[in-house]
């Protein structure tokens, strides 16, 4: 499709503004030049730093063992605007004008990727030593206290929480991690799932202590709610991230109960011209038939191409795309690594496949004998595996997959 075709079409975009220079807005940016877009495409990020990866920050650029870990995108090659530290403050659809710091921007399609903010320990955020961790920055300001062995207290045993108790144990700090619930993972996983996975804290040498609340957090210490104080050098907050979305107040574009952005199956919102994609946006799937929003890397890295293909497909009349994934994330903790796709929610059943006290093992969730997720801790065969079949929907007969010794894809009646 050629520049000329695309300023003739009374309704082609040739202006597309992607809000967002994460993992969701730099794929968009990207897909849309794959695709065949020649129109103008302007990439606004807040931070100042070149567009870059976030699953390094909890690992390597915390140890220091990387230090790039921007994008390989020749944006410039690919005719992509870099406007990089720009506050966006509103959007005024009708209009078609985005609201920044620096002035309004005219666009003709807008494409929302803001991600999520990590949510904030209440009345410590002004204590000194107390650290969240997102952005490269927050990783460059932690890497010097994991240097100097500081006692670390980490609030929050999920996902980010492990995987920064793993880096700290590895630079030889003392760790303790402080949970609400009872358990670790407790609002990603069952408890009879989670339960093994307590264990791993003690084997690395960090302490879990479940049932903690914290009452408040002062200079050198966290206190609990039942009168414990524990020594910390630091602290890291890690309970949990919510959409990005504050800046959208009074634009009209419709926000679901987590304060996300509410797209279509085409990641279209409610407002004309107008996508939302990655973190901060839910999408209705037809396969597990109700609304999802999926805070994790794959889903930033696939849903972009959904976007463009109907940005693009706008001037060429193309059938809408629609977005309807097999949810998939991945996290490397305590020397094991842990792999999830699917959404076991609506499912039926639960199967284990070797025994979770060991190094390896497996959980499958079916609903009416179809594979619906999986999780695979140190089996990535079973996760590949799974994978496919839960996108074929294949009838699978649970006394066979059961049999850990038996592939997955061996368990078919």
């Amino acid at each position: 499709m050629s520049e000329q075709t695309q300023e003739q079409g009374t309704s082609t975009p040739r202006r597309v503004v992607v809000v967002g220079a994460g993992m969701a807005g730099v794929q968009t940016a990207v897909a849309l030049r794959e695709q065949g877009f020649t129109g103008t495409v302007t990439l606004i990020g807040a931070e100042p730093h070149q567009p870059y990866d976030r699953p390094p920050l909890s690992k390597a650029v915390l140890l220091g063992k990387a230090e790039a870990v921007a994008f390989d995108v020749d944006f410039e090659a690919l005719g992509i605007e870099l406007r990089l530290g720009r506050e966006v403050l509103g959007v005024r659809p009708g209009a078609h004008r985005l609201d920044t710091a620096e002035g309004p921007v005219p666009y003709d399609v807008l494409v929302l990727a803001t991600g999520a903010e990590p949510i904030r320990l209440p009345g410590a955020e002004t204590v000194p030593g107390v650290h969240l961790l997102r952005t490269l920055d927050d990783a460059e300001r932690l890497r010097p206290v994991l240097a100097r062995q500081h006692d670390i207290v980490v609030v929050g045993a999920g996902w980010i929480g492990a995987e920064f108790a793993t880096a700290a144990r590895e630079a030889g700090c003392a760790v303790t991690v402080v949970e609400a619930a009872d358990r670790p993972l407790a609002g990603a996983l069952p408890a009879e799932v989670a339960a093994p996975m307590a264990s791993w804290y003690a084997d690395a040498g960090a302490a879990l202590r479940t049932h903690a609340r914290v009452a408040r957090v002062e200079p050198g210490a966290v206190l609990l709610d039942d009168g414990s104080r524990l020594p910390a050098g630091a602290v890291v907050v890690g309970i949990g991230a919510r959409p990005a979305t504050a800046w959208l107040a009074g634009s009209g574009i419709a926000l679901g109960a987590h304060r996300e952005v509410v797209a279509d199956e085409r990641l279209h919102t409610s407002e004309p011209d107008v996508y939302a994609v990655g973190d901060c946006a839910s999408f209705p799937s037809g396969r597990y038939g109700e609304r999802l929003l999926v805070h994790h890397w794959d889903n930033a890295l696939q849903g972009p191409r959904t976007v463009a293909a109907n940005i693009v497909g706008e001037a060429t009349d193309e059938p809408p795309a629609v977005y309807d994934p097999v949810p998939y994330f991945w996290s490397e903790q305590f020397g094991r690594f842990v792999q999830y796709a699917g959404h076991h929610a609506s499912a039926d059943t639960t199967l284990w496949r070797g025994d979770p006290s060991g190094p390896a093992w497996s959980v499958c969730w079916l609903r009416e004998n179809r594979l619906v997720a999986l999780l695979a801790v140190g089996r990535p065969r079973d996760l590949a595996q799974g994978r496919r079949l839960i996108e074929a929907g294949t009838p699978l007969d649970p006394t066979l997959l059961a049999d850990s010794a038996r592939p997955l894809k061996a368990a078919t009646p």
